[in-house]
């Protein structure tokens, strides 16, 4: 593991050492004198023509391209409809090279199709976020959702799936720009039934701006599905396979049509996985100690839809419907034994058997409806209304008997449930922006209803026969209402400094409701009303075209997600369960974040934030019994540096690599709810890849990420983890076909370890699950791959607008 760190590092700062130059320029139309955006700009060797690099030019018509080697070049713009122009054979000896302004005239003979092709980056570093490009990566072949954020740089997920940004909990997921409702297990289930053939790119966001709803204490990751923009009639199918200790199947489909006038697009993946999980460990407290060894398996079917269509009315307005659906089949057999003694003793007392089977039921949709009013191209209006609504359930079976080490049965407590979750969610949003004082103003509302009803029946199981235990039934009914209001407002000040500020405040009432099947009137019923105002600025100073500044401040929330308030047990065993809290509090968090990028290549993030009443999981113990459950502690104090960059050592040779390390205090001070915490602790986390072309149009990649010794939740220190990923790409058939071929985590280090010291209990774990797999994957793309003759003012507009999700309408959260 050292020497691994050691080639990492090496690798990281083992940037060129050849001169490296920027090319720069803007486009313009000659007639309107108007910008010309997403034209195809193309550096080419002089010798051979052959190209080195292309690149599309922003809104305004601008162009970079960095790390140019010294050489004689010329350059190409293109766009459909617009004169071609090529530039003079120019030579780069080490300085920029500036061509200003450039101008496009108008053909009168316009060309008919032109194809547009250009491989992204996997990773790309943006000012204000960075994005991970699964569609580049070729070890995304089979992954879900959820394996894929363990690739994501400063991303790490412990046992129990919580996901974790540069060492701070509280991370937000979104979906195609919309908030996802869902937290913990159902949460997990719903990425793992995402397969990496339906997400585009990943986008991991650490200091959003007052647009985005105030929730997520570490940022935001926002996943985008896939949307086919192409003009035309076009379908991709795509077929996987994997195998490791169980077989996984993946199949989907997904089509789109796209006028002048109108969009239709849909997508359909059918996932067939086996899950495997195991974990061992050793609990002492009260002078006994349990040793728990725990396998887990099971199938797991998902079916994941998406439908929509955007109506472009006129060059002005936009009208886009869109439907999801997510509905998940599972069933778990789970062996587990703990074997039960005095510490130091040999001699075992008795042995706990609880061979449990569980069924599970997702039923998940969402319905949207998006207007967009863009009169002209710097202003304007958003409004969505969606609904969403999750159905839930599930049955488990749980036999608990209790035998010497010569198998003979001392006794037995076996028990049954079933539970359901119903989640509502109605929001509406506004977004507006417009120039204002030679910036951009921007403002906004949301408001969001959320009610859960959740249902827990308890049964003791005797001869077969379940009888209704109300002293452990109850239902759990919470509704939450959140209104929100914000204002943002940037502007370039001089070419060299930006400044941006914004205010977003929020409103929240919310009413938590435990009822016991045999109620006496004392149930627990927990109101809570809070108007909370979050600034959020930033400051970009570029003093030349090597360094760039940038200095952010935001201030941030996160409510307890719906699970974590329900206080439900969930058995492993008799001996071991978690629960929500319903008395959990928000926990709110000042951000600071300053960065520095050299040569539009190598950034450098260092970060401070400290977050009150940090909701974290601590494990405690109940008698014999031990459960896992969220406190709020009364700190957490995180100082991390991070560093990034792409690579471009040969033309056959390309990587990206960033490094993050962290240092983490978490602090609680002794009361009727938590123990005393001091806890620190310093940790780095990587992600490395490389991807090498190869003759025959092959591609390979090798890609790894790893975590040092750290902390998850509260309490818990974990050992060093870490996985090497290879993958192999050949595209044919006029590249409509595409195969790829991988193997995940192949030296088995990915599992993980760790030991929690609290109170009277001490637990030493391990774990982890199907890590070490072979993957196949193959896609194939019919029907127009060309974007088809039109002229810019007839929809670009539109369609750049409406990019990132469909008829989500890519407005500002």
């Amino acid at each position: 593991m050292k020497n691994l760190y050691i080639i990492f590092l090496i690798t990281i700062f083992g940037l060129e050492t050849n001169a490296q130059s920027i090319i720069q320029g803007k486009v313009m139309e000659e007639s309107s004198g108007e910008a010309v955006s997403y034209a195809n700009v193309i550096l080419n060797n002089a010798l051979d023509s052959s190209m080195v690099k292309v690149e599309a030019t922003e809104d305004d018509g601008s162009f970079t391209m960095a790390n140019v080697a010294d050489g004689k070049y010329w350059l190409s713009v293109s766009f459909v409809g617009l004169a071609d122009y090529n530039s003079e054979v120019f030579e780069i000896k080490g300085e920029n090279k500036d061509f200003g302004t450039l101008t496009m005239g108008v053909v009168s003979n316009e060309i008919e199709e032109v194809t547009i092709s250009a491989a992204r980056p996997i990773l790309e570093v943006k000012p204000d976020k960075l994005v991970f490009n699964v569609e580049g990566s070729v070890n995304a072949l089979g992954s879900d959702g959820l394996e894929l954020l363990r690739k994501a740089p400063g991303v790490v997920i412990d046992n129990d799936d919580n996901i974790a940004l540069a060492g701070k909990s509280g991370v937000r997921i979104f979906i195609n720009n919309k908030p996802s409702p869902l937290g913990g297990e159902d949460l997990a289930n719903f990425l793992r039934s995402l397969n990496s053939s339906d997400i585009d790119n990943i986008e991991i966001i650490t200091n959003p701006s007052a647009r985005f709803e105030a929730a997520g204490n570490a940022g935001i990751i926002n996943i985008i599905l896939k949307k086919n923009k192409n003009l035309g009639a076009n379908a991709t199918v795509n077929l996987g396979y994997g195998i490791g200790k169980t077989q996984s199947y993946i199949a989907g489909i997904s089509s789109n049509y796209r006028g002048k006038k109108a969009n239709v697009f849909g997508a359909y993946t059918y996932n067939d996985r086996e899950r495997y999980w195991f974990m061992k460990s050793l609990r002492e407290q009260f002078g006994s100690q349990f040793f728990l060894d725990n396998l887990s398996n099971g199938p797991r079917d998902a079916h994941n839809f998406r439908l929509g269509t955007d109506f472009f009315v006129n060059d002005k307005n936009t009208i886009g419907f869109l439907t999801t659906g997510n509905i998940g089949r599972s069933k778990n057999f789970s062996e587990s034994t703990t074997e039960i003694s005095l510490i130091g003793s040999e001699t075992i007392d008795s042995i706990l058997v609880s061979d449990t089977y569980r069924e599970a039921k997702d039923d998940n949709y969402t319905f949207n409806i998006n207007y967009l009013f863009q009169p002209v191209k710097d202003k304007r209006l958003n409004v969505d209304l969606d609904y969403g609504l999750f159905r839930n359930s599930g049955m488990e079976d749980q036999p608990n008997s209790y035998r010497d080490i010569n198998d003979n049965l001392l006794s037995e407590n076996n028990f049954a449930n079933d539970t359901e979750t119903n989640i509502d969610i109605y929001t509406f949003k506004l977004d507006y922006e417009q120039p204002l004082w030679g910036g951009t103003w921007g403002t906004g509302i949301k408001s969001a209803v959320v009610r859960t009803n959740n249902i827990f029946n308890f049964y003791n199981v005797e001869n077969g026969l379940q009888t209704l235990d109300l002293e452990r039934t109850s239902t759990f009914d919470y509704t939450e209402n959140v209104n929100a209001i914000y204002t943002t407002f940037g502007k370039k000040i001089t070419s060299k400094l930006n400044v941006s500020a914004g205010l977003r405040i929020e409103n929240t009432r919310s009413t938590g409701d435990l009822t016991a099947a045999n109620s006496t009137g004392e149930d627990d019923l927990v109101k809570r009303q809070y108007t909370d105002f979050f600034p959020s600025g930033g400051v970009t100073y570029t003093p030349n075209f090597k360094h760039s500044f940038q200095l952010n401040y935001s201030r941030r929330l996160d409510r307890p997600n719906y699970g974590n308030l329900n206080p439900f047990e969930y058995k492993i065993n008799e001996l071991a369960f978690r629960k929500g809290n319903p008395y959990l509090r928000p926990q709110y968090s000042n951000n600071v974040q300053l960065s520095h990028t050299y040569n539009f290549r190598l950034t450098t993030s260092f970060s401070f934030s400290h977050t009150k009443d940090l909701m974290t999981r601590i494990s405690d113990v109940r008698g014999n019994a031990s459960f896992l459950t969220w406190f709020n502690v009364n700190d957490q104090f995180n100082y991390s540096i991070a560093v990034s960059s792409p690579h471009t050592f040969t033309k056959w040779w390309s990587g990206f690599s960033s490094l993050t390390a962290f240092h983490l205090r978490n602090r609680a001070e002794e009361s009727d709810e938590i123990r005393s915490i001091d806890l620190k602790v310093y940790s780095v986390n990587y992600y490395t890849s490389h991807v090498f072309t190869l003759p025959w149009d092959l591609k390979f990649e090798i890609s790894s990420w790893g975590n040092s010794p750290g902390l998850w939740g509260g309490v818990f220190r974990t050992d060093a983890q870490f996985s090497v990923d290879l993958g192999l790409q050949k595209r044919f058939l006029n590249d409509q076909a595409n195969i790829k071929l991988g193997v995940s985590d192949i030296f088995k280090t990915a599992p993980w370890s760790g030991q929690s010291v609290y109170g009277e209990m001490t637990n030493t774990a391990e774990g982890g699950w199907d890590t070490r797999r072979f993957k196949i994957d193959f896609t194939y793309f019919f029907g127009n791959d060309k974007v088809k003759s039109r002229r810019r003012n007839t929809g670009l507009d539109d369609e750049k607008s409406r990019a990132g999700g469909g008829g989500n309408g890519g407005g500002a959260q």
